[in-house]
């Protein structure tokens, strides 16, 4: 059943937050670029979240839940039935999700899919529930290909790995945005065909702690 769309929680202000010091600059820097990289090294989005949200304590249990997002669908990027390798005339279905660890969205995700692709029973299942599309899919023993991986905040200045001083401490919580990271891939069968172009756009809620 598809549901509402839930609210980001910002990170700046749940469950304390992190204060705006160098040293919480620092660190949430190195979370984030932690994150970036677990990501990269795994090929279900879906796991690696449920992963980090276990290790970090963000709800127990540690499961990531999909939320639908209903609405318009959303047009095909214009290199999207290339990078498919699909015609013109290939159907070609849109799924939003918010995926959340507990109250807090991790993912605001944008997937086109090529249903021909999949099994019957994978499309009702996409088509009526909320399971995230990485656990449904799972059964292909998919592959992920990563077109661009972009950072999208910074809690450090540019070249502050350069020596450029990170800002003085202030005493209001650090201001981190809705979305921190955003991944743009493809995922592959085991015959090595496209099936589903993703947009996961990560959410400050990944920087949540307890």
């Amino acid at each position: 059943m598809a549901c509402a769309a839930m609210a980001v929680v910002p990170a700046a202000f749940a469950r304390g937050g992190w204060p705006d010091t160098p040293l919480a600059r620092t660190q949430a820097l190195a979370e984030l670029q932690t994150l970036n990289a677990e990501l990269l090294s795994h090929p279900s989005a879906t796991l690696t979240l449920e992963h980090w949200c276990g290790a970090h304590h963000l709800a127990a249990p540690a499961q990531v839940v999909a939320h639908r997002v209903q609405g318009a669908d959303k047009p095909l990027p214009p290199d999207g039935r290339a990078l498919l390798g699909i015609g013109p005339r290939e159907p070609v279905r849109y799924r939003r999700v918010q995926l959340a660890c507990g109250n807090t969205v991790l993912s605001d995700a944008d997937n086109w899919y090529v249903p021909s692709r999949l099994t019957a029973a994978m499309n009702h299942t996409l088509d009526t529930t909320d399971v995230p599309f990485g656990k449904v899919v799972r059964p292909l023993h998919f592959r992920r290909q990563t077109l661009s991986a972009d950072l999208l905040w910074s809690s450090l200045p540019p070249g502050w790995d350069s020596g450029v001083a990170p800002p003085p401490a202030s005493t209001t919580p650090l201001a981190i945005p809705p979305h921190v990271l955003q991944h743009r891939a493809l995922l592959y069968t085991q015959d090595n065909r496209p099936f589903s172009l993703l947009v996961e756009s990560y959410t400050a809620g990944v920087l949540v702690r307890p």
